[in-house]
Parts: structure tokens; sequence; C-alpha cells
């Protein structure tokens, strides 16, 4: 009876969850299909929030006040960074870099439901587990060979263009940088774990009903935008 009790309880702010996610899904497809200035105002106002958020989270974890000050500074480099990549970016790479995240958390997610097995840091984020990696890196290498066939296949169209033959090589190459996207989007998320843990929260704000704040949704995507922004940077060198 116990259990039957529960339930409900347990699932109760799903609906909540599932309208905030459709607001935020809405609300970044429409700033990145809507581009240019929107699209920059967006990303700087949620870099911003996120910030914000992560300056707390870094007062609630320490009282040292130059642990404190060394931390936000270090902070507002890390967000910066994250922000200007994506702001200066063109379609391809924020595209790239917004599907290898998503394609990260989803397959983490259901791999490590299905398969369980040992974790990777209990101390930190008692539900990442070894499994949960494996299938986030095969979810982001899934990602970035599909967007690469997409554009240089022809299904995306003449807006892109690589000029990469759809060989084994290339397209082993696009899988190798999908996976190590995976690592660095789970490294940002335990990163995030541990300075919670610190600060004794469970969510970095209230802001957005059912999910948290603004850097718990972003904080596997902030060491992606900075990995992809310096490949393509050298690239471009």
């Amino acid at each position: 009876m116990a259990d039957v009790e529960t339930a409900p309880r347990k699932n109760a702010d799903l609906p909540v969850r599932l309208a905030s996610a459709v607001v935020m899904l809405a609300l970044a497809v429409s700033a990145i299909v809507i581009g240019g200035t929107v699209f920059d105002t967006f990303v700087v106002i949620v870099a911003l929030v996120a910030f914000v958020e992560f300056v707390l989270l870094v007062v609630g974890a320490t009282a040292n006040i130059p642990y404190r000050l060394a931390a936000i500074i270090a902070g507002a480099v890390y967000f910066g960074l994250a922000g200007g990549v994506l702001v200066g970016a063109g379609d391809f790479l924020i595209i790239l870099i917004i599907g290898a995240t998503v394609f990260t958390d989803t397959f983490a997610y259901f791999t490590g439901r299905a398969i369980g097995g040992p974790k990777i840091a209990p101390s930190i984020s008692p539900s990442k587990t070894w499994a949960g990696l494996v299938g986030g890196m095969a979810g982001a290498a899934l990602w970035v060979v599909l967007w690469v066939v997409a554009i240089d296949g022809g299904i995306v169209g003449p807006r892109f263009d690589l000029g990469l033959s759809l060989g084994v090589g290339n397209l082993g190459a696009a899988a190798l940088l999908g996976a190590g996207l995976a690592v660095l989007a789970q490294a940002g998320d335990f990163f995030q774990s541990w300075l919670k843990r610190r600060a004794g929260v469970k969510d970095s704000s209230k802001l957005i009903p059912g999910h948290g704040g603004v850097f718990d949704r972003i904080d596997g995507m902030l060491p992606v935008a900075i990995a992809v922004g310096a490949l393509a940077s050298g690239i471009a060198n």
C-alpha cells in the first residue's frame, strides 16, 4: 500500500516538468531559427543567468574569500568563453554543439537506466554509471556522424559545405570527435554536481519549475562549446 501511495507523489511534478521543457525547447528553437541578434541576445541572457547561479553556488560552497574570488574569476572566463563561442559560431557549429550535448545526455540517461552497473563517482553524482558514459559517447558520436553526412551528403543543402569525403576515415574521425565531446559534457555535469554538493543544494536555483536552474540545463554544453570553438579556431588558422 505504501508503494501505491507514494507513486503519485513521485510523479506529481511531471506535468510541470513537461510544460517547462516545452517552453524551454520553444524558446531555444525560436532563437536558433531566427538567428542573428535574437540568438546572440538569447545566448548572452542564458549565460549571464547561469553565471549568477554559479556565483551563488560558489558563495554557498566556501566561506574563504580568496577562494570565492578566484572561483568567480575562473567562472567568468568559463562562461564567457562558452557564450562567446556560441555567439560567434555559425549555424553548423551551433547545431553541432547543441546536438552533441543533447544526444550525450539522452543516450547516457537511457543506457544508464537500462544497464546500470558500477557508478563513476557516487559521492558526486550517484546516478552516473560507466554504462551511461559509454552510451552518451555512442550517442554523441552518432550525432556528429549524422550531422556530417547530412551536410556533405546534400541532405541539408548548400548552406553548409565542409567539403569532406564521406569515407571511413572522415566518418571515423567525426565519431571520435563526438565521443570526446560526450566525455567533456559529462565532465561539465560532474563539475556542477560537485559544486552543488559543496554548496549543499539540489539545484543551482528554482528558476525553471521542475528543472532547477539554467546552469542545471547547460552544465554539459559549456565545455563542449569551448572545445568546439578551440578546434574550429585551430582548423581556421
